[in-house]
């Protein structure tokens, strides 16, 4: 089967443009991001864009769906190499906190600057942000079950209660390392999530020793 040349150079300026966008997103807002806004960013024509997303909403939930496809390369693949069980658990925070740190993003994660400005706002972008929350919180919760019916966290573990602490520490840590950059908010929140995870495992030794995150 022959590959068309031109739809491999679309399909990587179009990842490109939408890279682009979620970076814009975390600095401008998503409710702020435009084709316009958009074009004066990369120096290209707005009607070039407008051939890729007809109107604004199709753009904020292409670039929606381009950060989702991030977090799966950069966080959520790394941490599935890990052992099944309370690693793979500690690999997805840790692997989250790295990817913020890196500073890639200039608003460090596009959800958690996305999710509060559409918290209030009904429509298509809201419900689309609301499912990725949920397809998250599925997944740290899958994870730390896996680990309880491995024996690697105790048997009453309320996993739901786990995800939400989790988030809660990976969503602080996000949103503070760019109010208070001279706090080690991403230490801290490593720290606090290997605390919790030691607590409840009855061998904490598989998890990292303290002080060497």
């Amino acid at each position: 089967m022959t590959v068309d040349g031109r739809v491999v150079r679309g399909e990587r300026t179009r990842t490109m443009v939408l890279d682009t966008a979620v970076a814009l997103a975390t600095e401008a807002g998503l409710d702020g991001l435009s084709l316009g806004q958009l074009a004066d960013r990369l120096g290209v024509s707005k009607s070039g864009l407008f051939a890729h997303w007809r109107s604004k909403e199709e753009l904020q939930l292409a670039t929606v769906e381009r950060a989702r496809d991030q977090v799966i390369e950069q966080v959520i693949r790394p941490a599935l190499r890990a052992p099944r069980g309370v690693r793979r658990l500690w690999a997805l925070h840790d692997a989250r906190m790295r990817y913020y740190g890196d500073n890639s993003l200039p608003g460090a994660c596009f959800f958690a600057n996305a999710e509060f400005e559409y918290n209030v706002h009904l429509g298509p972008v809201r419900d689309r942000l609301a499912e990725s929350l949920d397809e998250w919180l599925t997944l740290v919760r899958r994870l730390a079950a896996e680990a309880v019916a491995a024996g690697e966290l105790a048997a009453h573990t309320d996993v739901g209660q786990l995800a939400y602490e989790i988030e809660a520490l990976g969503l602080a840590a996000a949103l503070q390392s760019r109010l208070t950059p001279a706090q080690p908010s991403y230490q801290y929140s490593r720290q606090a999530v290997l605390d919790r995870l030691r607590a409840l495992c009855p061998e904490p030794n598989l998890l990292l020793p303290e002080g060497s995150i």
